[in-house]
């Protein structure tokens, strides 16, 4: 049976296929008003959307008003001209990954997580370590194989060198939510800059995640990975698994 054709071109769906439906959300710095929201609608229509309806605008601040509009979007993309890359990782189990680990290594890997210095959050970061996990996933406290240590949020670049050292981690999860000023790739690249300047870059692999972290991202901050929003831990021990496997291989005298 010949396989059905690729869809080329594509635009968003909202009630039916190709109808070009969007919502955009922005804050103008107007106090909320009629004219606010027609300036909202001609904004939205300056960004080449038709049809803008404003379905939310709520004053947040005395000179500032939040806007949620549909519209709809004229344009498409051709799918076939995309190339995107993700971070290598097959599809296994806990249970897999966990016998695995154990056969290849013979020893608990040690993984160390942090979100570094200002940022705070750790949603994501948890939902890769704690027991419990995400989307019935188990996470990284679960693994028998792997000792899982969450260092939690604000943690200092300096502190987390340190503990690479003083604990021989093989592999450093930090969690990045984006910050004023994009200072959180400041944060990334100041962790990849000192674990050089200590020699320990090549003892350890780097993982980035994050709601505007992929694996492009990752790789030109000097990652071995990058994995976005909706990751699962088992996708990240798979990783684990292949990217330390890899480096014994290679270390391993022919």
């Amino acid at each position: 049976m010949t396989p059905p054709a690729r869809e080329e071109n594509v635009r968003p769906y909202g009630d039916k296929k190709g109808d070009g439906a969007v919502q955009v959300s922005f804050t103008l710095p107007v106090a909320k008003s009629a004219a606010a929201t027609e300036a909202a609608k001609r904004y939205v229509a300056k960004m080449g959307l038709r049809e803008p309806y404003v379905t939310l605008a709520e004053s947040i601040a005395p000179e500032f008003t939040y806007f949620i509009v549909y519209a709809r979007a004229t344009h498409d993309v051709d799918m076939a001209g995309i190339v995107a890359e993700e971070a290598p990782a097959a599809a296994l189990g806990r249970e897999e990954i966990d016998r695995e680990l154990s056969r290849r290594f013979g020893r608990r890997i040690v993984v160390l997580g942090c979100a570094l210095e200002s940022d705070a959050h750790t949603v994501g970061l948890d939902a890769i370590f704690n027991m419990k996990g995400y989307a019935g996933d188990y996470g990284l406290e679960r693994y028998g194989a792997i000792d899982a240590r969450n260092l939690g949020a604000q943690v200092p670049v300096a502190e987390v060198v340190r503990l690479v050292r003083e604990t021989r981690a093989d592999a450093v999860l930090v969690s990045a939510t984006v910050t004023q000023n994009e200072i959180h790739v400041r944060h990334l690249t100041d962790l990849v800059d000192m674990l050089e300047a200590e020699g320990l870059r090549d003892r350890v692999v780097l993982i980035a995640g994050g709601a505007r972290v992929d694996h492009a991202l990752a790789k030109e901050l000097g990652y071995d990975a990058g994995f976005g929003p909706g990751t699962t831990a088992s996708r990240v021990a798979a990783f684990l698994l292949e990217e330390l496997s890899r480096r014994a291989a290679t270390a391993s005298p022919a």
